[in-house]
């Protein structure tokens, strides 16, 4: 018989805990029992997060970074601005293109709201 004493909860694991304890287990001289006592966790939630780092579900979240951005401004006429050839990536209706680093392209419009725009881009970086 097992009586629990303190509050039960539920713990939510970054993404870097989870990495930072399966690294511990690789470690020679430690095991899934002693590691998994440690932490206060199951021996079976480790083995599935060891199971989704070999898989590649559970890795490191890119950090954020600057992407080069290109603009082109039409020159007005006698302001003197340096005419810039119109790329196919830029349309005259508001759209902007956006390509990924792993040359993924994106198409805009200035209809699409941010959080959508968010969420796209979200699902397109797992």
């Amino acid at each position: 018989m097992e009586i629990i004493t303190g509050v039960e909860r539920r713990r939510r694991w970054s993404v870097e805990e989870k990495l930072r304890i399966v690294a511990e287990t690789e470690q020679p001289g430690f095991g899934i029992a002693e590691i998994a006592r440690k932490y206060e966790i199951s021996r079976g939630l480790l083995w599935n997060w060891r199971g989704q780092v070999r898989c590649g579900v559970l890795r490191p979240e890119a950090p954020p970074m600057f992407l080069p951005v290109q603009t082109i401004r039409e020159p007005a006429n006698g302001d003197g601005a340096r005419h810039v050839e119109r790329s196919s990536a830029t349309e005259p209706d508001g759209k902007i293109e956006i390509t990924l680093p792993d040359g993924t392209s994106i198409k805009v419009g200035h209809d699409v709201g941010l959080v959508t725009l968010r969420r796209v881009m979200t699902v397109l970086r797992r």
